[in-house]
This record gives structure tokens, C-alpha cells and sequence, in this order.
């Protein structure tokens, strides 16, 4: 395992403790395909991607969650996860869309350091159990959430690096 995906892994369980991918999981933004690891800027941001999920029974129902893991910023990150976007009872082989958008998409911002957002795909056990939106955006817990309403670890989680716009410079990895 390279010392970049071995980042990636990190930054994904920091956020949501233990992670299995089990369900393929596609994202892109503006009709450009999304990788692990990418640094993207705001003004790519600006739009909610289009996130495409697996699987082979619509019956089966899952959870999609946007998070900052860097606000306001990645050495004092007391907002952390900082939530970008929910949307639940979206079936599997479909995309997001024939979802429930529970927190409208808010495109990343960050006003200093460089940001790392995580998505996570979480299974429903049944459809149309996540009744209560979140009040706030900031402190929003994954884990929590994924408690309180009975879904599963991540079954499929991606992450990208965002600066801003005139940011300069990216992640350094050393092993």
C-alpha cells in the first residue's frame, strides 16, 4: 500500500471509525470523474457532484454524508466534521438524486490551510428512518448520526483535499 492511499485510509477512519467498501461508489464534479486524494478548488466545488451508487437491489436504501474534517482550519479544526451535505433513502444502482436531500449542498469554502472532505455511504436498514435534520452544520458527528439512526459503518467513503482559491501548496505525505 502506497503512503498516499495508506493518507487516504486515515483520513476516512478518523472520521468514521471503522470503514468497509463493499458497494462501488462513483463521484464527479462538473462531468469530470473524482479520485481519492485529489486537490480540488472552490470554484469546481460550486455545484453538487453527481455521486453514483452500486449495488443490485433498490430495496436497499443508503446514506450519504459530506463532512469537513479541517474547520475552520487544519490546525484549530474545533468545528470538525463540519457538515456539507446529507442525503438519505438513496437506492442502490442509482445516484443521489432519487435521494432525500436532508441538508442542502454547501460547496467547500475554506478560508485558510488546505481542508480535507470526506464523503461516506452509509447502508439504511430501512427506508425513510431519518426523521430529524441536524440543527447545525458545524460539530456534526458521523458517528453519532449513524447511531442514532441505525445505519451501518461506511460501506463506500472518498476524500479530497480544498483550499482556497489562491491557495498555494498541498498536502505533504512522509512516511
Amino acid at each position: 500500500m502506497s503512503s498516499n492511499s495508506s493518507t487516504i485510509d486515515s483520513a476516512i477512519r478518523e472520521a468514521f471509525g471503522s470503514f468497509d467498501h463493499t458497494v462501488r461508489f462513483r463521484i464527479s464534479f462538473n462531468n469530470k470523474p473524482f479520485f481519492n486524494g485529489s486537490d480540488l478548488r472552490p470554484s469546481t466545488l460550486i455545484n453538487r457532484p453527481k455521486i453514483e451508487v452500486g449495488g443490485d437491489d433498490l430495496r436497499v436504501c443508503y446514506t450519504l454524508v459530506m463532512v469537513d474534517l479541517d474547520a475552520p482550519n487544519p490546525s484549530n479544526p474545533t468545528l470538525k466534521e463540519y457538515l456539507h451535505w446529507l442525503v438519505t433513502d438513496i437506492p442502490a444502482t442509482t445516484d443521489a438524486s432519487f435521494g432525500r436531500e436532508v441538508v442542502s449542498y454547501e460547496g467547500p469554502r475554506p478560508s485558510y490551510g488546505i481542508h480535507r472532505i470526506v464523503f461516506a455511504l452509509l447502508r439504511q436498514f430501512k427506508r425513510n428512518n431519518i426523521f430529524i435534520e441536524p440543527e447545525v452544520r458545524e460539530n456534526f458527528s458521523t458517528v453519532t448520526f449513524a447511531e442514532t439512526f441505525n445505519l451501518s459503518s461506511p460501506v463506500a467513503a472518498a476524500y479530497f483535499n480544498c483550499q482556497r482559491e489562491t491557495g498555494s501548496g498541498g498536502r505533504r505525505f512522509f512516511n
